[in-house]
């Protein structure tokens, strides 16, 4: 019974809106999200414009499927909406939002490769320096504070 809804949902094409809207709707559990702090070899963060959030420019992420763990669903996630080839590292936060009943766990990581492909979900990348952000929501720059702040938990390559 899972793999036909699962198949159907994936036909329908609904929009993220609307995808959200019937998860959270039919479902009395929290949502898992994971978000990406990644970094290329010259310790810059990876952001793409979303064609779907009001701040365009955001850090990846996505929402865990049934029984994947949270590190494959950031790097899946990554590589659907991009083509970009990332590997996760380091658990940074989790977070919680009980209005949206969300749970968001963030983790820290490394580009290894990839071509950008432009998706539905993503039109542009880019890789920036702390001092050259563009505008973020306040939690994700909180989150790229914390990263910044912490070089234990970066990776070797990128000191």
């Amino acid at each position: 019974m899972k793999t036909l809804l699962g198949k159907l949902w994936r036909r329908l094409h609904f929009s993220n809106k609307i995808q959200l809207f019937i998860m959270r709707f039919f479902q009395d559990q929290f949502l898992v999200g994971v978000t990406g702090i990644i970094f290329n070899n010259k310790k810059e963060i990876l952001l793409f414009k979303h064609t779907y959030r009001p701040h365009a420019w955001s850090l990846p992420g996505g929402y865990l499927k049934s029984g994947e763990h949270p590190r494959e669903a950031l790097e899946r996630e990554i590589k659907e909406e991009s083509g970009l080839v990332v590997s996760v590292d380091e658990s940074l936060k989790t977070r919680t939002d009980r209005e949206t009943a969300r749970l968001d766990l963030c983790y820290t990581g490394i580009l290894i490769g990839g071509d950008f492909v432009p998706t539905h979900e993503v039109s542009e990348y880019g890789f920036f320096t702390q001092d050259k952000l563009p505008l973020l929501r306040k939690n994700q720059v909180f989150l790229i504070d914390e990263v910044l702040k912490s070089n234990n938990l970066l990776h070797p390559l990128i000191h």
